[in-house]
């Protein structure tokens, strides 16, 4: 009885079928690269283009960015701070300084102001220091579009140097009052205002009593030192430091509208649930004979923004970063590869155009080998 004897079959088999069924032409990588000056020089260029987008690519990648999201503000019930701290070219005696908010509630329970008197006239280091301090703000103010990533990215609050303490007491009686502090207030609109007299508080609110003090002694020449909501946050300008306001009469009624924006910052170095502010600022002379009324004083009229900011720091996503960077480096390769057909396109028709007689002799002035091989 014969029996047939079966060939085991390779385990690579089904890949050679797979193989045989190829049928795309083959062609010799040698028979299809031309060698030329042209081609070697485009395939020089390309490469150092390509190194250059790659190493900038990836500086692009590692640095983060900044975006900026507006959304509702949600939290009603949270607490909004307001930190304080300017001279009136006023005793403290003459002058009193309250906050009224849209509840009606007893300024008592907000904190306390402090006074303190002073000088208005500052020495010359103190002057130093706060044209310094109006000098820096209002450059951060003008070039902020131009410098707001770094000063977000920073880490860092923006942080002014303080008044520094007078070292030469002046012989004349202090003729200003420093009010300085902060006050814990309803997140909701309200005015703070400081005006002649002391205030004395009612059921129903609070009035000034400045029967005792005589308009000829009105002066609301004032300085503001600092002026913001909340805590110090990173990145946060408050557009009123350094500001400096010299009345030349006696009745006027100094207003700043402010309108608050609540805004969360989180970035690599820091989170911060913080505000920042916008101000408008007007003078009006209050004189009851020609129909201007009003009271003297210095008014800041705030209120809160009902949308909020959420500043976030960010890095571009790893596979768009590769996506960018293939197409990118794929469109150099094939645009070279165009550029060095159409040069040799032209240098073989001006070939054929200059040197006829080399051409019919079968001699290529363009064709000589190199050992750079092209696109």
């Amino acid at each position: 009885m014969s029996m047939l004897r079966h060939r085991k079959k390779s385990p690579y088999y089904g890949v050679e079928i797979i193989k045989n069924l190829d049928s795309f032409p083959k062609v010799n990588k040698e028979d299809f690269i031309e060698k030329s000056r042209i081609g070697g020089t485009v395939t020089v260029i390309a490469y150092i283009l390509i190194l250059w987008i790659i190493v900038h690519e990836v500086r692009y990648y590692f640095e983060s960015h900044v975006d900026f999201k507006f959304m509702p503000d949600k939290d009603y019930d949270a607490k909004l701070r307001l930190n304080l701290d300017l001279t009136v070219a006023m005793p403290c005696s003459s002058i009193g300084a309250d906050i009224l908010d849209s509840t009606n509630q007893n300024m008592l329970k907000f904190g306390k102001l402090d006074m303190m008197d002073t000088w208005f006239e500052m020495t010359s280091e103190q002057r130093l220091n706060f044209d310094d301090i109006r000098r820096v703000n209002s450059y951060l103010r003008e070039e902020f579009h131009a410098i707001n990533d770094l000063l977000w990215k920073s880490g860092h609050s923006i942080t002014l140097r303080k008044l520094p303490q007078r070292e030469i007491i002046d012989s004349n009686p202090p003729d200003a009052c420093r009010v300085y502090g902060s006050l814990v207030l309803n997140k909701v609109a309200g005015n703070l205002h400081i005006t002649a007299g002391k205030s004395l508080h009612l059921p129903e609110g609070h009035v000034h009593i400045s029967a005792f003090v005589s308009q000829a002694e009105y002066n609301f020449s004032h300085r503001i030192h600092h002026l913001s909501f909340g805590d110090s946050g990173v990145g946060i300008i408050h557009p009123l430091d350094g500001e400096e306001k010299i009345a030349d009469i006696n009745m006027a009624l100094y207003q700043y509208f402010v309108e608050i924006v609540p805004t969360d910052v989180e970035t690599f170095l820091s989170k911060a649930k913080t505000y920042q502010y916008s101000v408008k600022d007007s003078l009006r002379i209050i004189n009851h004979d020609k129909g201007s009324h009003g009271v003297p004083g210095i008014f800041f009229k705030y209120d809160i923004s009902a949308l909020k900011v959420v500043v976030t720091q960010s890095h571009e996503p790893l596979l768009k970063f590769f996506v960018r960077l293939s197409s990118t480096l794929s469109g150099v390769f094939v645009s070279a590869g165009i550029l060095k057909d159409c040069i040799l396109f032209i240098t073989k028709k001006l070939e054929r155009t200059l040197y006829p007689e080399q051409k019919k002799n079968g001699v290529s002035v363009e064709k000589v080998p190199e050992e750079v091989y092209s696109l």
